[in-house]
């Protein structure tokens, strides 16, 4: 399975260079995303754009696969990715900026994905578990009874790239799936939180 980690965009909240290699735990968090994807077996592509050329070299440097996108927006970089890609069936799609993923978490995903029979699957927490650890989610929905936030952690079938997919809603308690770093903020929320989500 593929999974397609969007290291695309500039970073502009965050305001240290290109996000994806801003460090947590004294590496990139792009790293960390791509260890947790490897870990659970499944193979990380990296998805850049002209707006972050040295998350390029750096993918390059280390051996890791990358495609190059137009860096017009989340949406459109992902679809535009994924029709590179070749892929029709089933794969991961994911933020660099998610650093306290594991790979327990990504068999989680991927086997709620493959009981429910549908072609595509969406992650969201509690908002709760956000407010806990001074995180701001930016959107909000009720799942199953809760109201959650979405991940920046999906399953899609890639042949449907271009249509509505009928997913999944999979709410996991998971406190590593709220640091979603788009903030000086939350980098240092997510640093001191680091060592204790990853055990």
């Amino acid at each position: 399975m593929l999974a397609l980690i969007l290291a695309g965009g500039e970073g502009s909240r965050l305001r240290l260079g290109e996000k994806a290699l801003v460090t947590v735990a004294n590496r990139p968090m792009l790293s960390w995303v791509i260890d947790a994807f490897s870990e659970a077996g499944v193979e990380p592509v990296v998805v850049t754009s002209h707006k972050t050329p040295f998350t390029r070299n750096f993918c390059r440097a280390n051996d890791i696969e990358c495609i190059d996108t137009e860096g017009v927006g989340y949406v459109e970089d992902m679809c535009e990715a994924v029709m590179m890609s070749g892929e029709e069936g089933p794969l991961f799609t994911a933020a660099a900026d998610i650093p306290c993923l594991t790979a327990e978490i990504i068999h989680s995903v991927r086997e709620a994905h493959l009981t429910s029979g549908k072609p595509a699957c969406s992650t969201w927490i509690p908002i709760s578990l956000c407010e806990e650890y001074g995180m701001l989610p930016r959107y909000r929905e009720v799942i199953g009874g809760v109201a959650a936030t979405p991940c920046a952690l999906n399953i899609l079938t890639g042949a449907f790239v271009s249509e509505v997919q009928e997913e999944e809603a999979v709410l996991l308690h998971e406190p590593g799936l709220a640091f979603n770093v788009n903030t000086r903020e939350e980098l240092a929320a997510a640093e001191k939180m680091f060592a204790a989500l990853r055990k």
